[in-house]
């Protein structure tokens, strides 16, 4: 049995080295710009895929990684930069998985390229699953895939919401309902190619925070994709589909708590995230209260705000700590006993907004200015509590699993 260490090995220190120097040197310096502007970044991810940090390859690499830690890490020093610039960067990655987890080789090795482009032309991917009346409530979605066994295409008809690239993007991963009554298990994913006639961009949302990444509505109207567009392929999903049923008959609310796990092993990403813009306002904190003099002496001597210093580094580091955990878990294949993967997603989140409006109170005025970059590192933090499951929603997931009540 491995001995237990809390510590990175050399090659994952060599990766958060590399990483921490991109945001210090390249997303930093931009964020401001980008934010100001509300638009994608493209020069930003231009540079992040010539250094090799936007492609399949380098997350690929993050994720196989035996302890779990690769991900975490990567996000934690990306969003370190910038939240908004590195959502960009990260974003296409959220197609790339879906099509990991269920497409084919062969699917796998035509789309992701294509969601990447190339150095000399970056493209970017969207995940397309939360709908304006299905959010948090996934088995409401509404947009249908319908099978025309005549021309061997499958129709889709909806509008998703939030995503992020959305109407932008290369190629657009869509998750559409093929069997309304197996309610989250009837539900299938779709790749939707270049160009397809039927998808339009709907309402581009200007944000509150996270402003460098697109998020728009996504409206399908008689979408019509070859049948080699369903991830998995028909027989795949005919098969799963029957199994569904029949497990539905014996009892449905296995299938609701396998789903559940799903997410239980995708949430400790966002709180790296969490963790990473948070971290970023602590330090800036820290760095002016040791430079700023009132009175006569540098304000980190007043205990009011050295004793806000120590409250903030403690939760950051016990938030990234829940994450290291959940995210462990998850690669070793322990399970989830505890909700442990919407704990650290519901502290990170819940530290990011704490940790950034302390920073701001620390700045004084100063924080409360466009000048300093706390501010929009609060206004980033808001969305850690929202998206990927509400913190209310995780305190549910988490007190029904000690409870032992099903999750619905």
């Amino acid at each position: 049995m491995a001995e237990f260490t809390m510590d990175l090995s050399d090659d994952q220190k060599q990766v958060q080295d590399w990483l921490h120097g991109f945001a210090k040197d390249v997303i930093r310096p931009a964020a401001a710009e980008w934010d100001e502007r509300e638009e994608t970044p493209w020069p930003v991810i231009q540079e992040a895929a010539k250094v090799g940090i936007y492609s399949l390859d380098f997350y690929a690499q993050q994720f196989f990684d035996p302890t779990g830690l690769g991900i975490p890490v990567a996000m934690e020093e990306l969003f370190w930069g910038d939240a908004g610039i590195a959502l960009s960067i990260v974003g296409t990655g959220l197609a790339a998985v879906g099509v990991l987890a269920n497409g084919t080789e062969e699917q796998i090795g035509t789309w992701i390229p294509q969601m990447y482009g190339d150095v000399t032309d970056v493209k970017v991917a969207a995940f397309c699953s939360s709908e304006p009346d299905a959010g948090s409530d996934v088995a409401s979605m509404r947009t249908r895939a319908v099978y025309d066994e005549a021309k061997d295409e499958w129709v889709l008809n909806g509008t998703k919401t939030w995503a992020t690239n959305g109407g932008i993007a290369n190629v657009h991963v869509v998750v559409a309902v093929v069997d309304a009554e197996l309610g989250s298990k009837g539900h299938a994913s779709f790749i939707v190619p270049p160009g397809t006639p039927g998808l339009t961009q709907g309402q581009k949302f200007k944000k509150h925070g996270i402003r460098a990444s697109h998020t728009a509505e996504v409206v399908l109207e008689d979408v019509r994709v070859p049948g080699h567009c369903l991830l998995g392929g028909k027989e795949k999903l005919d098969e799963r589909l029957a199994r569904a049923r029949e497990k539905a008959k014996a009892g449905g609310e296995r299938l609701k708590n396998a789903a559940m796990a799903t997410f239980e092993a995708s949430r400790p990403a966002v709180g790296a995230m969490a963790v990473g813009t948070a971290r970023a306002a602590y330090d800036y904190a820290l760095e002016y209260a040791k430079t700023r003099e009132q009175f006569g002496r540098p304000i980190i001597d007043n205990q009011g705000v050295a004793f806000q210093l120590a409250d903030m580094r403690t939760q950051i580091d016990a938030a990234r700590l829940l994450v290291w955990r959940a995210s462990w878990m998850a690669t070793t294949g322990k399970k989830f006993e505890s909700a442990e993967g919407s704990m650290s997603k519901l502290y990170a989140s819940e530290t990011a907004k704490k940790v950034t409006a302390q920073a701001i109170q620390i700045l004084g005025g100063n924080g409360y200015t466009r000048e300093y970059p706390v501010e929009r590192m609060h206004r980033d933090a808001a969305i850690y509590t929202i998206f990927e499951g509400t913190s209310e929603i995780q305190r549910l997931v988490i007190a029904r699993t000690l409870s032992g009540v099903p999750i619905r």
